[in-house]
């Protein structure tokens, strides 16, 4: 059994069917074609498919598909500008060398995302915090927090779009 879905993806209105079983991320990868949102362990532990609804981080691997119905999602695509430009926090991954395999890049920038849109100006503790859902299995942490840290000017000398 399907049903229509409308909602906004990455600013755009889209009408959609999905079966009643499928998550956000199976819609997102393979109803819509949206493959910057990765799986990962499928069991909302690593954050690799994090996306922002309705402003709030989350994990698109659990979140059914159906709920999104009227919400507003972004996902890592309609991130950057419309002219190719990345934002500034995706600036701050590849100037701090925080891309490393970039599997779980696009949750950590989009958990990043949604806390600089909440908070400006967060304190090393509450980076820590909104990005620990999400993990790198590549070689750490200190070059993802270089990115945030207010020492890295980057972000935080940029409006966060």
């Amino acid at each position: 059994m399907k049903s229509l879905i409308r909602f906004k993806l990455n600013g755009h209105e889209v009408e959609v069917e999905a079966p009643h079983h499928w998550t956000l991320l199976r819609l997102l990868r393979e109803g819509l074609g949206y493959t910057g949102t990765k799986e990962g362990c499928g069991s909302g532990e690593c954050g690799a498919c994090t996306v922002i609804v309705d402003g709030l981080s989350v994990n698109s691997c659990l979140y059914p598909a159906l709920e999104i119905e009227g919400c507003d999602v972004l996902t890592i695509e309609g991130l950057a500008l419309e002219d190719g430009e990345l934002h500034p926090i995706q600036k701050a991954f590849v100037e701090y060398g925080a891309v490393q395999c970039g599997y779980c890049s696009p949750g950590m920038v989009l958990s990043a995302k949604a806390l600089l849109d909440r908070n400006p100006h967060p304190d090393e503790e509450e980076i820590r915090h909104a990005l620990a859902g999400n993990i790198c299995r590549c070689t750490g942490y200190i070059q993802i927090y270089s990115g945030f840290e207010p020492s890295g000017h980057v972000v935080w000398e940029d409006p966060v779009q």
